[in-house]
This record gives C-alpha cells, structure tokens and sequence, in this order.
C-alpha cells in the first residue's frame, strides 16, 4: 500500500495532534507554518496559565461546545486520552483545584511544545516555517517563502490556520479571503472568551485590577461562578467569558454579588442594620461593588432595602461591547461547520480537511478551546487513516 502524504499547514495544538495521529500510523507528514516557531498562540495562551485541558466528566464536559461536531470529536479523543498522550511523550499533568488540568509544577509551555515537536520529528516529521499560504487545490499547496512561490503535492491536505486574535503569533485570520474567493461557506471573524466594556465605567477605572470574588454571572438557562476583575474598560474573568455568546445573542447579563445567600437574608441583614452604608459592609461586598451600587442606582432604589437586596442578586451589566479581536483569547467565525462533515473533510475538496479554530464553534477557557482543538486534529487524522 502506497504511504499517504500529508500536508499540515498550521503548527497549533489541532495541527500537532493531527500530524501525530497521522505519522504514529506511518504516513509521511510536513508541516508548514508562517512564523519562525511551532505552536507560537499555542505558547502565549501559557502566559496566562497553562491550563492543556479539564479533568470534567465527558457528557459535562462536551456541554460547553456549541457545535455536534465539536462534542462528537471531544467523545471521540477526550480528556483522558489527551492526558496519556502528553504523559507519553514525558509531560505529566496534575488537576488543579478548579478542575483545570496543567503540567506538573516547573514544565513550562515551551517544554511542552519542544517535547510533542521533539516526538513528531521522531516519528519523521517535516517542519516547514516560514512559509505563508498563498493557494491550494485538490492535492496542491501553495506558498510564499523568502519571496519566491513553491508548490507542493500531497495526497491530503490538513488546514489549521487559527483564528483571529493574537495576530502577532501568525493567528492573523488573512487566510479568510483566500477560502471565501473559492466559495467556501466562512463568516467573519468575532470575538470570544472577550472581557466586557461597560458604558459609564469611568467611575470604576479608580479600582482597575481590584477582584470581586465569588459571585456568579448568569442570563437564560447559563450561569457561571468564579471571580471578576474590574478593568480599565469595565469588567473580565472566566465567568464574563463563558457569558460572551448570550452578549452576542442580544440577551441581558446580571451579576449575583453574594449567591451563597438568599434575597430575603439579604433583605434582612439589611434592614437589621443602622443604614445602607453598614448594611453592605455586614454583607462583606467589597469596595468596587458597593461605589457600583451607588453609582448606578437611583436615590429611591439605593435606600430601599428591599429592592437593593433584589438588585444585589440581579445586578445588571450595561455591556457596550466586547473587546477588539486582537486581544481577545479566542474567536469564533472562519469556516462554517456546514461546509465540512462529520469528519472535517472540506465538501468542496474531500482531500482537504480544516481542524481547530479555524472553524466557527465557540467554547469557554478551562481548558475546553484546547481540548477542542486538539480532538478536531485527531478525527481528521483518522478519516484520512481509514480512506484506502
């Protein structure tokens, strides 16, 4: 039997995990990449944190993707597998406290990166940089590389091209105009896993980096715990991100300033006190939220104990807008899920495969985007594996 040949174009945690499926089974793979480095925003998500996946149960777990496909593939490859391949090429993992799963403490992100390219290169792997895509077709890719434009064969091509935030690690989204002139079903580019501006938050910029701790954000049928933090623009956290998709759908955010308490003993510690001022404080609300209160509240509703006790339950967000794309974590757009299969096969070039964020699904951080990524790589690599 013929060995395939595979071109990755793309070097991000989908591409790697893909080009490992793929060579682990004998398949010659080259990977190309338009940055000098592997795995660049792969790197520089790290900075932040360097959370690889979540130790939740599965069928929990796939809730937080909003695509079929995207589930399918994390049931698929899941993180479990995810763990027992890291640990295989040498990077053991611990779960934190939160469930987020990372490598153990002292094994940085480039250690990480330098161990699964080290295994692939093993393998046989091919790593080509410094090359931009320029064209493709069924079988062909072409680049740009030091000013002159190269062709290369391969019997399937695997796109991972990122989406487009973090510009400067090559995830610049300019593959989009390329996919859309061959008529490939894209949408622009938005931003995800994004911080809230708020209108009129001049007021706050005095608390810039002060924490709220413990609250829970919340609109129809989602809510989320955790900590904000107040910004020079308004507000962010893991609870504002997993609420970016009700934001971009139209619908009302609110905070729960204390949901380890009822409205009514709320209500009552309120009205035990002498005033509004020792009242919140008995509450133990923190400085920002109770200037918030004061601040946003008419006269009428601030004083009424009862009607501030409702409020500091359902407290809401009077959001102006997400932050601009290029600092956001992550985005959603690129390739329309309707226009691959089940497999991430490409329908109108079945050689063809788009994987990662690239394509137009959405999930918070904790964990969840990589593991998408990752498990998208791997059902590509496996349909390729499979077709005689």
């Amino acid at each position: 039997m013929k060995t395939k040949s595979v071109g990755i174009v793309g070097t991000g945690p989908a591409a790697l995990m893909a080009g490992t499926v793929l060579l682990e089974k004998g398949c010659k793979v080259v990977f190309f990449d338009q940055k000098k480095a592997v795995a660049r925003k792969f790197l520089v998500a790290g900075n932040g944190g360097f959370n690889l996946t979540n130790d939740e149960e599965l069928e929990k777990f796939v809730c937080h993707y909003n695509t079929e496909k995207i589930k399918d593939s994390v049931r698929s490859f899941n993180n479990t597998d995810f763990r027992f391949f890291l640990s295989k090429i040498g990077i053991e993992t611990f779960v934190g406290s939160s469930g987020k799963i990372f490598p153990l403490k002292g094994i940085k992100p480039i250690e990480v990166v330098k161990a699964w390219q080290d295994y692939l290169i093993h393998l046989g792997a091919i790593f080509k940089m410094e090359h931009v895509l320029k064209d493709f077709s069924e079988c062909e890719l072409i680049f740009e590389h030091n000013g002159n434009l190269i062709t290369h064969m391969f019997d399937h091509s695997i796109f991972a091209l990122g989406g487009s935030s973090w510009s400067i690690t090559g995830s610049d989204g300019n593959w989009l105009k390329l996919f859309s002139e061959k008529e490939i079903q894209c949408k622009k580019f938005e931003a995800s896993n994004s911080g809230f501006e708020l209108f009129g938050h001049d007021y706050l910029r005095d608390f810039a980096g002060k924490t709220i701790k413990n609250c829970k954000v919340f609109s129809e049928n989602e809510e989320k715990f955790g900590e904000l933090v107040i910004t020079e623009y308004g507000i962010e956290g893991p609870p504002i991100y997993a609420l970016n998709g009700y934001y971009r759908e139209g619908k009302t955010i609110y905070i729960d300033f204390k949901p380890s308490m009822t409205e009514s003993l709320i209500a009552d510690k309120l009205q035990k006190a002498k005033n509004i001022s020792e009242g919140l404080r008995d509450l133990k609300l923190p400085k920002v939220v109770i200037a918030w209160l004061k601040h946003d509240l008419n006269k009428e509703d601030y004083q009424n104990k009862i009607k501030l006790a409702e409020i500091i339950k359902n407290f809401q967000l009077n959001v102006s807008n997400l932050r601009p794309i290029e600092e956001v974590i992550s985005t959603i757009g690129g390739v329309e899920m309707n226009a691959i299969n089940d497999s991430f096969q490409l329908k109108m070039f079945p050689k063809s495969y788009c994987i990662g964020e690239m394509l137009d699904w959405d999930a918070p951080t904790g964990g969840y985007l990589i593991q998408g990524c990752v498990s998208s790589g791997y059902v590509a690599a496996k349909s390729i594996i499979a077709q005689s």
